[in-house]
């Protein structure tokens, strides 16, 4: 498996190693159950072995590889049952966000969701998953920042791995993208107009459609997943 990309050297190497790695798991370039040669990354990146082995333990501390003891370091498997308890706490966390800001509309907040959004449109035919994906993330960390809180956003980024990946798959299939559009549409919407009620219930909607559709998901990719 290849990792050749450029570090900056003037920032700490273990961080962006993380990151990097993080996002080639969860975007599925590095599918479930790879390999990852330690050795070979930090010939690769041109790093000690150290910042690479702090960068895999916090990829194992949000479960995203397991690592063997003097043996191989892996990609995990997709865990389930990790993705609905995930899910269950971002959308505990979001139906309160949107009610706040639905309650107290911030008109600014709204022109750059609305900005976001518009550019969600213009990519929903595209295929270009990946900065889907970032609009997608920033649309809903927009949200948690403006309500103070940000540490709960990154509180679940640290914990979506598994639904992300699941997310990820699901991407392709048939009208997703156009699906996901439609939710932020309608969530601002009722934000923009003060209506809570409506803005939580179109946030249950949009959360619930990747693990409504994993049974086929798992099918379609039998090899990705944990048993359970």
């Amino acid at each position: 498996m290849a990792y050749a990309a450029e570090l900056d050297r003037y920032r700490q190497a273990a961080p962006q190693l993380y990151e990097l790695l993080r996002d080639k798991i969860v975007s599925m370039q590095y599918l479930p159950g790879a390999s990852l040669s330690r050795v070979q990354m930090s010939a690769e990146f041109r790093v000690s072995q150290t910042p690479v082995r702090e960068a895999l333990l916090r990829l194992a501390e949000d479960r995203l590889v397991d690592v063997f003891p003097q043996a191989a370091t892996k990609v995990s498997l997709i865990d389930v049952s990790h993705a609905e308890e995930t899910h269950f706490l971002r959308r505990a966390i979001e139906l309160e966000i949107v009610r706040d800001l639905a309650l107290h509309p911030d008109t600014a907040l709204l022109g750059r969701l609305r900005t976001l959004l518009r550019r969600q449109a213009e990519l929903r035919d595209s295929q270009n998953y990946g900065e889907f994906t970032e609009t997608d993330q920033q649309f809903h960390c927009l949200m948690y920042e403006a309500t103070g809180k940000l540490a709960l956003w990154k509180l679940v980024r640290s914990r979506s791995g598994h639904i992300d990946r699941l997310r990820n798959l699901h991407l392709p299939a048939g009208d997703k993208i156009a699906r996901i559009v439609g939710d932020h549409s309608q969530i601002l919407e009722a934000m923009e107009r003060g209506d809570a009620e409506a803005a939580q219930q179109h946030l249950r909607t949009h959360l619930s459609g990747t693990l409504e559709s994993v049974s086929r998901i798992r099918a379609d990719h039998p090899q990705y997943f944990a048993a359970q």
